[in-house]
């Protein structure tokens, strides 16, 4: 009897319909599977079930065993390993507590990828990814750590979005409840950029083929990362940027404005001073920081009634659940027409605004958080 594909959903669709013993084949790629009411018996033939059920065999030859180097310390970079980009990191907190999406440009070697492999560090861990990952095919052991995929800007469509004849999931299902980190954006086809809108709006993918229509969970932080021009030193103060006006320009198209306007956070970094970086304290680990982003995201579960972030509830729900006083619709209208910002703009301001407010605790929508919020999104 060998391990088949999709068995863990099957798994879980069967303890939904109440069923309280399964016999399932022996799967090493699968971790430890616990269910509270449901008995799980490992088997290598049908012989096996006959036995188990007539009383003369005991399961003992697969017995699971947990991993604890799977299941112990987080594995992913800690924020306290990285030199300064201290507002980067409040930002990255910020986009961790509400599920924000990032984008991030700077020089080459300036930390974009570092912070964003350390970005998974302070998610909350899972309870359970790997359903996507088995119906893909793909081996996923580290079950409790949130997902992180980086796909080369060479990747096809079909394997960013998911697909093919028979429609099995893409990265960007593979980085469910995880991280979808796009270095160099610019550089990945202007098709399958566009393709991601659907999902970052919904958090859902649907794959429509001529034998099946299957809609995959797709709802991740998207953290993009793309140089501010061509060289990629343009406003640096230790290189000389070789591009002209014109150049920089078709290179900031590349990332369209419908897509761009996904982003709720922009980030411009620097190279930083190691020397005097070295200084400085050397921050928060990662382990305080997701403490915070848990408990946060624990108040808006409370505030909404279901596991729904900032970024991803409606603007009728949010002003429900967090009206504005007076004064400060009257100031970000102000600003609204002062800057020319779109209705989107306004909204991820607010939705940002929230979610620095759940950091700090408060019930309300603070100005001060409104501050903060304009300066992540206009930066």
């Amino acid at each position: 009897m060998h391990p088949v594909e999709g068995l863990l959903p099957a798994v879980l669709a069967a303890k939904r319909q109440g069923i309280r013993r399964l016999y399932i084949p022996f799967d090493d790629h699968l971790p430890v599977l616990n269910f509270e009411g449901l008995e799980i018996i490992y088997i290598s033939s049908i012989k096996d079930v006959i036995g188990h059920l007539a009383g003369q065999w005991v399961p003992s030859a697969f017995k699971k065993i947990e991993d604890e180097s799977c299941f112990g310390d987080n594995r992913y970079l800690d924020f306290q390993q990285i030199i300064g980009h201290a507002e980067a990191k409040c930002a990255l907190e910020v986009a961790a507590a509400g599920e924000h999406h990032v984008l991030m440009t700077g020089p080459p070697g300036c930390g974009k990828s570092l912070l964003t492999e350390s970005f998974p560090s302070i998610l909350p861990p899972l309870t359970e990814v790997l359903s996507l990952y088995q119906l893909s095919r793909t081996v996923y052991t580290q079950s409790h750590l949130p997902p992180y995929r980086n796909p080369h800007h060479s990747a096809s469509g079909v394997a960013i979005i998911g697909g093919g004849q028979y429609p099995k999931p893409g990265e960007i299902s593979l980085a469910h409840h995880g991280v979808l980190f796009l270095d160099e954006i610019g550089e990945f086809s202007k098709k399958t950029l566009d393709m991601l809108r659907q999902p970052l709006e919904n958090g859902l993918i649907t794959i429509s083929r001529t034998h099946a229509s299957i809609t995959y969970p797709a709802s991740f932080v998207l953290i993009a990362a793309m140089n501010p021009c061509p060289c990629g030193y343009t406003g640096s103060n230790t290189h000389y940027c070789t591009c002209s006006p014109k150049q920089i320009l078709s290179y900031q198209n590349r990332l369209s404005g419908p897509l761009r306007d996904r982003f709720d956070i922009n980030l411009s970094l620097r190279c930083i001073d190691f020397n005097a970086a070295a200084m400085e304290h050397a921050g928060e680990s990662s382990k305080i920081v997701q403490e915070r982003v848990k408990q946060a995201r624990e108040r808006q579960y409370d505030r909404y009634g279901k596991e729904v972030c900032n970024s991803r509830i409606s603007y009728g729900v949010l002003l429900r659940a967090s009206p504005l006083s007076g004064t400060q619709q009257s100031a970000i209208q102000q600003q609204s027409i002062k800057k020319n910002w779109s209705n989107r703009t306004q909204i991820k301001i607010l939705r940002l605004a929230r979610t620095i407010s759940d950091l700090q605790a408060s019930p309300d929508i603070t100005d001060q958080s409104i501050c903060e919020a304009i300066k992540l999104n206009t930066v």
